[in-house]
């Protein structure tokens, strides 16, 4: 029997990668479907292969897509149904608003340099994947009923990517893309130097596109300082290593920064220690502006409802943390200033709560 959801009313969900959320029968479907192969023909034999179940590593981790990509990667039909089926899930979950990230160039096979999973070049370009999972996103609003957003991610690996994701991201930021990313290996030395994704980031900047950075995940709080001086970043992913140099944690506070926190993600990659306190104890004690996400669902083996179970029996969270901690996740949400706005109302009349004057007196606040 499926436990009740610890959090049972509307969440916003602002950290979920849709390579790492897709349906092991969708995999399997294409698989088949495209002759190729899988290391499993059933669903829950696949879950099992592709899943994790105890703490390993980022690169461990970042391995288990391989098993599955080249089954989902270059076909249209696959990219779009995995957007709808992504909305789809979140629904389900009492999601209402997500933001939803991906790398076009991971999920192409032409125009991309190198091409991705070993994949025979093909004519699905990265600039056609961001239009097809806005597409996917849309159709499955219009179903089930929530809204959804894509970010566009940078891989720090890749920096000649980088000024093709801010372009897409300027071209479909009225068809549903709202911010960049950037995610990948944060251990590579000196990636948030690379000219490539600099010349991205300030081009963003430029041009008004919202930005966040996955750091201090795994890495120093050296990565977390990058991320806002030099990348200009609005949101830090993760950011637990941010602890780790009090006046730079001071100063994000200070600022409002919001951090992107996945709790139970950070178990399995080993970005925790199970027998240290959670970094997201401190944000909560601290009042820090922070939500919770289930980064990578189906590796990870999990549902929101499982990052809300966990902080809830293991760390002491409360409906009332959890009421704060989503109407923080909708104020530092990319959505336009009225939508923006509308989700706010949404949650504070769910929850209970009055609205803020300047809402309630619907002027700008």
């Amino acid at each position: 029997m499926t436990p009740a959801p610890a959090f049972n009313k509307p969440k916003v969900e602002l950290h979920v990668h849709l390579d790492g959320s897709i349906k092991p029968e969708t995999i399997l479907y294409f698989g088949k479907k495209r002759g190729i192969a899988l290391p499993a023909d059933t669903a829950e034999e696949l879950q099992k292969i592709i899943g994790m179940d105890k703490p390993e590593s980022l690169p461990y981790f970042l391995s288990k897509f391989e098993y599955y990509m080249p089954a989902i990667a270059g076909s249209r039909e696959a990219i779009k149904r995995i957007a709808y089926e992504f909305v789809e899930m979140k629904a389900k979950e009492g999601v209402v608003y997500v933001e939803v990230r991906y790398s076009p160039h991971l999920l192409a096979n032409s125009k991309v340099e190198p091409i991705p999973w070993n994949q025979a070049e093909g004519d699905l370009t990265p600039d056609e994947v961001a239009d097809l999972v806005n597409q996917g996103l849309r159709e499955g609003e219009k179903a089930f009923g929530i809204k959804a957003r894509s970010i566009l991610c940078c891989m720090r690996h890749q920096p000649e990517w980088s000024p093709e994701v801010v372009e897409m991201c300027k071209k479909y930021r009225h068809q549903g893309t709202v911010a960049m990313d950037m995610a990948g290996d944060e251990n590579i030395q000196g990636s948030s130097y690379f000219p490539g994704h600099l010349e991205a980031y300030k081009e963003a900047v430029r041009s008004g596109i919202h930005r966040t950075v996955h750091a201090g995940e795994v890495c120093s709080p050296e990565i977390v300082r990058e991320a806002v001086d030099v990348l200009k970043t609005e949101r830090v992913g993760h950011g637990y290593h941010t602890l780790e140099d009090e006046a730079l944690y001071a100063r994000l506070r200070k600022e409002n920064m919001h951090f992107e926190v996945c709790p139970w993600s950070s178990y399995l990659t080993g970005a925790w220690k199970a027998e240290t306190e959670h970094p997201v104890v401190r944000f909560k004690n601290d009042k820090v502006n922070y939500s919770l996400n289930s980064d990578d669902p189906l590796i990870f083996m999990s549902t929101l409802d499982t990052d809300y179970q966990m902080t809830k029996r293991d760390m002491g969270f409360t409906e009332e943390e959890f009421k704060r901690l989503n109407i923080n996740a909708a104020k530092s949400s990319f959505l336009p200033e009225d939508e923006k706005e509308e989700l706010l109302n949404q949650l504070y009349k769910a929850y209970g709560m009055p609205l803020p004057p300047a809402a309630a007196a619907g002027q700008d606040p």
